[in-house]
């Protein structure tokens, strides 16, 4: 398997959702998140709800994009939010009322956490949906409410501003309206469905806490007559041409269809998701072009010829060590440029020494090079002859044992390497 990043998909990671199965924990992810990810042209990468995850997010780079979605309420602990104005009768009737969101997981919430905090370092694109909108105010200092039916709700003094946010009789079906800000990345998905001078679209609704205080950097992209956030973006991380896509929608677009029938409420629907996976294949190739892109070093004509003549003693010696060649005297001295040049600097920068590595120039000591490749030859004629006497059995043993070595060595050599590359990086 090839490992050019240039060949490898956009990698979209979902957090699954735990929950129980035949008395065992289960985890999963929605298909219509997945489906619409894979139609648009990226890669959808589960990331499971077992403990410990989230110390290990690096081993899923790269990452070219992340979608949160569904799940438990989110710890208040992560944003501080003072319960006191809810008595607690009020919370034992929360509960009761929202037994499978209530039960917060505190895994998830660090793993989601974690990687809503590395899409916001690195600029990667990132689709919050319901939960996930609500992590990603959390992650930047916003806060929600505990419960929409005891904080909001009640305070309504006019029935038509009322909301029902869940309506568990028709989970699916339920439907409330929001009014859409103009000139949002929303208003310009649904403008087609608009009522002439009207603002107002039809949004499903699967939840019982939401927005409360926004966060500074989000802007509102729709509101329901409660004055409830419905969707945010940030608009200085919004170009999905150039890789930036930061946004939440407290709504599921990818479940807005109709009933009995794969057909969106509205062709706006899907477009959350399109536009998403353009910012991520952007970005993938922004990503790449980073990676590939090499800053040439500058020389004058007299260090560019010492350059080359440099680069031909380590080609030769390299030719020599592979290949055993005969050496002359020509050969001879044509090495004694490379041994100079390793001689004279024994303080190397770091980019000379990131060229020496890809010169194939790693071996230090060279000055003793040649003399090496002399006492090789002296040892295999030796070997040779030890070997001519051996049995078959003997020599199938010694093949094998030095085959296990072999690929030891081979090992542990990367490795040092490796930290010696990451050491000077």
């Amino acid at each position: 398997m090839s490992s050019d990043l240039s060949v490898i998909l956009p990698r979209v990671l979902i957090v699954s959702r735990r929950t129980l199965r035949k008395n065992k924990f289960v985890d999963f992810v929605g298909e219509y998140h997945l489906d619409l990810i894979v139609s648009y042209g990226a890669v959808p990468v589960i990331v499971p709800r077992v403990s410990g995850v989230h110390m290990l997010l690096d081993s899923f780079e790269p990452i070219h994009g992340v979608l949160l979605c569904e799940g438990e309420d989110i710890d208040p602990s992560w944003y501080a939010e003072d319960t006191s104005s809810l008595s607690q009768e009020e919370l034992e009737e929360i509960k009761r009322l929202h037994v499978s969101d209530t039960s917060i997981d505190k895994e998830k919430d660090s793993i989601e956490l974690g990687l809503a905090k590395l899409c916001l370092e690195r600029n990667i694109p990132y689709l919050g949906i319901c939960r996930g909108s609500q992590l990603l105010n959390v992650a930047c200092g916003g806060s929600l409410y505990q419960d929409i039916g005891k904080e909001i709700s009640n305070k309504c003094l006019q029935e038509r501003e009322m909301v029902m946010h869940i309506n568990y009789d028709d989970y699916d079906g339920h439907r409330h309206e929001v009014k859409v800000v103009e000139d949002t990345p929303l208003h310009h998905w649904f403008k087609d469905s608009l009522e002439d001078g009207k603002m107002d679209i039809m949004v499903n609704s699967y939840h019982h806490q939401g927005v409360k205080r926004l966060a500074q950097r989000f802007v509102p992209m729709a509101f329901a007559p409660d004055g409830l956030v419905e969707g945010f973006y940030d608009p200085d991380a919004y170009n999905p041409e150039e890789g930036k896509f930061i946004m939440g929608l407290q709504f599921h677009p990818e479940r807005m269809r109709k009933a009995d029938s794969e057909e969106f409420d509205y062709p706006g629907c899907p477009f959350a998701y399109q536009e998403f996976v353009k910012a991520v294949v952007a970005y993938q190739k922004k990503l790449n072009s980073k990676a590939s892109v090499q800053k040439p070093l500058k020389l004058n004509k007299e260090l560019e010829n010492k350059r080359k003549i440099i680069v031909r003693s380590f080609s030769l010696a390299k030719d020599l060590y592979n290949h055993g060649q005969e050496m002359n005297s020509t050969k001879e001295s044509e090495l004694e440029a490379g041994v100079e040049f390793l001689e004279s600097n024994t303080a190397l920068s770091v980019q000379q020494e990131n060229r020496l590595k890809q010169m194939g120039a790693t071996v230090r000591n060279a000055g003793s090079y040649i003399e090496r490749l002399k006492q090789n030859e002296e040892r295999e004629k030796m070997a040779t002859r030890v070997m001519d006497k051996m049995s078959i059995e003997q020599l199938s043993e010694l093949l094998s044992f030095y085959h296990t070595m072999g690929q030891i060595s081979s090992e542990i050599l990367e490795k040092k390497i490796h930290g010696i590359v990451n050491d000077t990086d």
